[in-house]
C-alpha cells in the first residue's frame, strides 16, 4: 500500500454505489480481494451533523415500518391534514379518500 488516499467527487446528476468495494480503480490493473476488506463500524457520534440526522430519521422510519406505523414523512402529511381540516370546519372532507 502506498498510503496514497484519493477522492473522486461526482458531478451532479452521476450515481455512485457506496455500498460497493471495487476490486480495482482501473479495468487491467491487478484486482484485490475484496472479501478481506473490514470496514470499520462507525457511530452516530463519529458523523456530522446534517449527515447524523439524516440517518437517524432512516433508523427511526425502518422502525416505523417493521412496527406497521406511519413513516415520518407520512406522519408530517397526516399532521398537515388533521390542522387543515381543522382550520377549516366549512369543508365537508367525508368523502375524501386518504393514501
Amino acid at each position: 500500500s502506498s498510503g496514497i488516499n484519493a477522492e473522486w467527487p461526482l458531478r451532479p446528476g452521476e450515481k455512485f454505489n457506496k455500498v460497493e468495494w471495487w476490486g480495482c480503480i482501473i479495468k487491467g490493473d491487478e484486482e484485490i480481494s475484496t472479501k478481506k476488506v473490514q470496514p470499520e463500524n462507525s457511530k452516530l457520534g463519529d458523523l456530522d451533523g446534517e449527515t447524523r440526522s439524516m440517518v437517524e430519521k432512516m433508523m427511526y422510519d425502518q422502525r416505523q415500518k417493521a412496527a406497521g406505523l406511519p413513516s415520518s414523512d407520512d406522519q408530517k402529511k397526516e399532521d398537515t391534514m388533521k390542522k387543515f381540516m381543522e382550520q377549516h370546519p366549512e369543508m365537508d372532507f367525508s368523502k375524501c379518500k386518504w393514501g
